[in-house]
């Protein structure tokens, strides 16, 4: 028996508009939670983090509904439980000392599915 792939996951980071709103001095928390987040799905079981992306120098204000998102990360994560477990951070990793979570600043959608390889015997 052939031991499971991972399945090559994309997940597609959205910055709400709450967080524009924010004072500048207030922001501080909120990125050290999107921190917390991004190191939060890198230390889940089985999880190897492939890339990340930030396009923010290109992409200024916030991300509509729908394309384009802001940031993406793109992991090979062993199953879809890992997956939830992984867009489950935006709802419960707190933002500084307030009652406030990272879901209030940000979205999450997570694309799943199976690596492509450049085929080399064309």
């Amino acid at each position: 028996m052939s031991e499971a792939k991972p399945i090559r996951t994309l997940f597609c980071i959205a910055v709400q508009q709450n967080f524009f709103d924010l004072p500048f001095s207030q922001i501080g928390p909120v990125w050290k939670a999107f921190g917390t987040m991004m190191k939060g799905i890198s230390e889940l079981p089985g999880v190897k983090i492939l890339g990340m992306l930030d396009d923010d120098e290109t992409m200024v204000g916030t991300s509509p509904t729908g394309f384009p998102w802001t940031a993406y990360i793109m992991a090979d994560v062993p199953d879809r439980e890992t997956v939830r477990q992984a867009c489950n951070l935006f709802r419960t990793v707190p933002v500084g000392d307030t009652d406030e979570r990272l879901w209030k600043y940000c979205r999450v959608e997570a694309r799943m599915g199976r690596a492509l390889e450049v085929p080399t015997n064309l």
